[in-house]
């Protein structure tokens, strides 16, 4: 039984007895893309499923109709629905911005935002004038926001998105006065590996010169970068993939063992604030508190000495390691999960 709260914001008291109307998620989750669409991409289909899992941002590169936008959308297709708390809290941000229909009921699925790379900072992270409303940011709160061709989007809007990545709120200020609203989502970048798209792999057809490829992609700033734990590159399909036709995975069993690694995750975090690997702070995972043997950071400490990682790099790697042994039902992550990890974070995902 839902609380009082989330009841009222149903629009209506329900008399007793009364059988509840489906809530306007449950009737868009049955019209959602399956992940069984989705021809080949094994690796990419892989590494959405650790995002699910672990509650992990996303970096897609790879060329135009490689299938990048139908990876991101299927993404909620996979997530667990929202607990009473966060469904209020999720209809509560889209009474306030305008699009909640209280006839419909509770948002009870995972939200997907997925502005264009013309839309304003104030669409994306909030405001407006007089009193601040909430953004694409908030309104993705517990689901997921999506940028698709994310190097197109200003540097203003994208380096505004650093704030909310880390500490899952945003702070608007505004002449009607300050507002904070919640912005816990799971953010999923895509990009073409250069401005004409075609340098992917060994980019023989590509037109792009060098300068032209780092400026483009150097529009995507370190920092932001840097906060995205999996970043991966998603192949054209081939007449192989098409020949082959047999579907993937559909999005209810790829969903039952999201659920079963949050769970796992759910028990080991369960004396902490956190619930996904996702959130777990850096300090954390490297004290005896979590768990990580000792032999698992050395090799990492090594690539920190090199350069060839931050130490927020680090961090990530082993988040990414701790959710693949949850995937894979393992007590705590072995050399084989930190290999895998490391691939993830490189843009070279092997299942």
């Amino acid at each position: 039984r839902l609380p009082r709260r989330a009841r009222a914001l149903t629009g209506r008291a329900r008399p007793h007895g009364e059988q509840p109307r489906a809530s306007q998620d449950r009737r868009t989750a049955e019209r959602t893309a399956d992940l069984a669409d989705i021809v080949g991409q094994v690796e990419a289909r892989h590494a959405l499923e650790v995002a699910a899992a672990g509650g992990h941002h996303l970096l897609l590169v790879g060329p135009p109709g490689a299938g990048k936008t139908m990876l991101a959308e299927r993404l909620p297709s996979i997530l667990p629905p929202l607990d009473a708390e966060d469904a209020v809290t999720v209809t509560s941000l889209h009474s306030l911005a305008g699009t909640f229909d209280a006839d419909a009921g509770l948002l009870t699925a995972p939200p997907l935002r997925a502005p264009h790379h013309t839309a304003t900072r104030a669409a994306v992270v909030g405001g407006g004038s007089g009193a601040p409303r909430p953004g694409d940011v908030s309104l993705a709160h517990c689901g997921v926001l999506f940028l698709d061709e994310a190097p197109e989007f200003p540097s203003g809007v994208l380096d505004c998105l650093r704030q909310p990545l880390e500490t899952g709120s945003v702070t608007i200020d505004r002449v009607g006065g300050r507002a904070t609203f919640p912005a816990a989502f799971q953010l999923v970048l895509a990009a073409n590996p250069c401005p004409c798209g075609k340098g992917g792999g060994r980019g023989l057809e590509c037109t792009c010169t060098s300068l032209q490829r780092r400026r483009y992609f150097s529009r995507l700033s370190g920092p932001l970068l840097d906060r995205v734990d999996i970043q991966v590159e998603v192949a054209a399909v081939t007449a192989r993939d098409l020949a082959a036709g047999a579907a993937g995975e559909s999005s209810r069993t790829v969903a039952a063992r999201v659920a079963r690694a949050r769970e796992r995750a759910a028990r080991r975090l369960a004396d902490t604030p956190w619930r996904v690997m996702g959130q777990v702070p850096g300090s954390w995972l490297r004290s005896e508190a979590s768990g990580t043997a000792p032999d698992l950071l050395a090799p990492l400490m090594t690539a920190l000495d090199r350069g060839d990682l931050t130490l927020r790099g680090v961090d990530r790697v082993l988040r990414l390691a701790w959710t693949l042994a949850d995937l894979a039902a393992r007590p705590a992550p072995t050399a084989v999960d930190l290999g895998s990890a490391l691939a993830l974070r490189t843009r070279g995902a092997r299942p």
